[in-house]
């Protein structure tokens, strides 16, 4: 859902937030936390915590200290202290849920870099806010060609100015350790501020920049996902899944963070199988496992030298035989074993249009009927 001010152009190519992620609507607000605590009243004689979050731009958040006691609430446009100069920002969270969000990312309230909040931003503040935040998207197509023309192996993958127009960060993404030196001095002369250089990560990029996952929503860490989790292609395996890099690589060109979502579950199934490692041994030959199915509970086994049989069979009786091998005891065969599991290759679809056929324009119209139409069309004393 976004607002009125997230409008389109003349092209059809989206604009952006007119109003730069204030208007409060939820394409506008992401990696915002639920304040499931306002509505409730805090112990008598205890004061309110003086800590607000605030997000910057593409769900860059920090914590300030609220020493001017303001009433501020969620929503509200605050100018924030910074290293040099102010900032600009958006508050996402007030009170106690705060402390349990500093808690979490371990910041410290005794810390040497407190800043803290300096006032309602006021409409002077919001319009060098909106200043400069229209000259980035410019700003990152002069950049990216600058560092084309040095020949430095980077990607600018977004800028960010600060709130009083007074520093530009940009935010690149590379695979070695890049001298820029020049790139700075460069920038420097041709945007006059001062500018930040801070490298990211392949996976922090697709979350600043956002985009559409191959199942069809937003990505995870665009919109909800805050830490990134170390994904390993066991995963994968572990899931039975085709260890194909264009199918499980995200848009970052890493493996996909949702590989490990259903990991545990998998894990926590695999314990009822014995593992796929251990041979078979029968009297008719040694049998090695080819597939196992999680959700069935089925296992394939296949003789050495008759790789193209297999044989299905349930991992309690897997479990059943590999007891019997640690006792030295051989059964006869796989066959005695096998389950004849039918395999339903016919698949019914319901017809969701009512009596009309999805193939309908693509039979070829009948010789007759067009011979009819092209008759009715010719008048009487035509011959």
């Amino acid at each position: 859902m976004a607002c009125n001010s997230c409008s389109t152009g003349k092209d059809g190519q989206p604009k952006g937030c007119k109003n730069n992620g204030t208007c409060g609507t939820d394409s506008c607000n992401k990696l915002t936390v639920f304040d499931w605590l306002s509505n409730m009243s805090l112990p008598q004689g205890e004061k309110p915590f003086n800590w607000v979050e605030v997000r910057f731009k593409n769900g860059r958040k920090h914590y300030y200290q609220n020493t001017e006691n303001l009433s501020l609430s969620i929503g509200d446009i605050v100018a924030t202290q910074a290293k040099s100069g102010h900032d600009i920002g958006m508050v996402t969270l007030t009170g106690e849920l705060v402390r349990v969000q500093m808690k979490r990312k371990n910041i410290s309230e005794d810390s040497d870099e407190i800043f803290k909040i300096y006032r309602k931003a006021s409409q002077k503040d919001i319009d060098i806010w909106s200043a400069s935040r229209d000259k980035e998207e410019l700003m990152k197509v002069k950049a990216r060609q600058f560092a084309i023309d040095l020949k430095l192996e980077m990607k600018i993958s977004d800028i960010e100015y600060q709130g009083d127009g007074s520093k530009a960060t940009f935010y690149y993404t590379a695979e070695d350790r890049v001298d820029f030196r020049e790139l700075i001095k460069v920038f420097a002369r041709e945007f006059r501020t001062r500018i930040e250089m801070k490298q990211v990560g392949f996976r922090q990029e697709a979350a600043r920049l956002g985009g559409i996952g191959s199942c069809g929503r937003e990505l995870c860490c665009s919109t909800w996902l805050t830490d990134f989790r170390s994904v390993s292609t066991s995963a994968a395996r572990y899931q039975q899944l085709s260890l194909n890099p264009l199918k499980l690589a995200g848009q970052c060109g890493k493996l996909k963070c949702c590989l490990n979502y259903e990991l545990d579950a998998y894990l926590d199934a695999l314990k009822d199988f014995p593992k796929t490692e251990i041979k078979l041994q029968t009297e008719k030959g040694t049998a090695v496992c080819q597939k196992t199915d999680i959700f069935k509970g089925l296992m394939w086994y296949a003789y050495e030298g008759e790789w193209a049989n297999w044989h299905i069979i349930t991992n309690a009786q897997a479990k059943e035989i590999i007891v019997l091998n640690e006792k030295n005891k051989k059964v006869s065969s796989l066959e005695d074993y096998a389950l004849d599991v039918p395999v339903n290759t016919k698949t019914d679809f319901e017809n969701v249009v009512g009596q009309d056929s999805l193939t309908r324009f693509d039979r070829p119209k009948s010789k007759r009927k067009r011979n009819y139409k092209r008759n009715k069309r010719k008048p009487n004393n035509a011959k």
